[in-house]
């Protein structure tokens, strides 16, 4: 288990059931799009996020990126830090059926692959050491051809496919995912063997 500073925000109760196991810190529900419209749940957020920070962990789906977009638009920048799993086809155990988009959820993978995730998306761990990484640029993404070029749509497309990120990211939202995942040296790896198999 890891101690975390920043409280977890999370869609559902299932998610926040899973966490509870691997993870010693606040964990908040949004219940779904409820929070849209839940305006004490939502100044809860806010007033954690400005005493402690949070970690935003939603599924990996068109839905969890839209719940991720309006707590981002809801809270200072500072305060927020992302978190990010895989786009991991699959099932959950407890449902009969596949998500709309058959994705795996947050209460579906592994806690291996949570644990992966949070320790690459910067969360203050209590009791571990923090290494400081450099952020990837848009400079970066230029140089590595992924913005800006003639191929740079096809390239991007082709390196969110390798990465199990999903298709629809913009650029920003792509460049936010990276920084949570990878490092500059990494990220120049694989942008390299994608040109290299064109």
């Amino acid at each position: 288990m890891i101690r975390l500073r920043e409280a977890v925000i999370v869609e559902g109760r299932y998610d926040k059931i899973k966490l509870s196991g691997i993870v010693d810190a606040p964990i908040i529900e949004t219940n779904g799009f409820r929070v849209f419209n839940d305006k004490e749940k939502l100044q809860l957020i806010r007033q954690i996020a400005a005493t402690r920070g949070i970690l935003i962990l939603t599924d990996s789906d068109g839905a969890g990126f839209v719940i991720r977009n309006f707590l981002k638009g809801a809270v200072p920048r500072e305060q927020i830090k992302n978190c990010y799993i895989p786009q991991l086809e699959g099932k959950e155990k407890r449902k009969t059926e596949r998500s709309k988009e058959g994705l795996l959820g947050v209460e579906g993978v592994s806690d291996a692959v949570i644990l992966d995730a949070i320790r690459k998306s910067g969360a203050t761990i209590l009791g571990e050491e923090q290494t400081v990484r450099a952020e990837i640029s848009k400079a970066d993404l230029y140089a590595l051809g992924l913005t800006g070029t003639h191929n740079a749509a096809v390239l991007r497309q082709r390196l969110l496919k390798k990465l199990r990120l999903p298709a629809y990211l913009s650029t920003n939202a792509m460049l936010t995912a990276l920084n949570c995942l990878y490092s500059l040296e990494e990220l120049t790896k694989l942008t390299e063997t994608l040109s290299a198999e064109v």
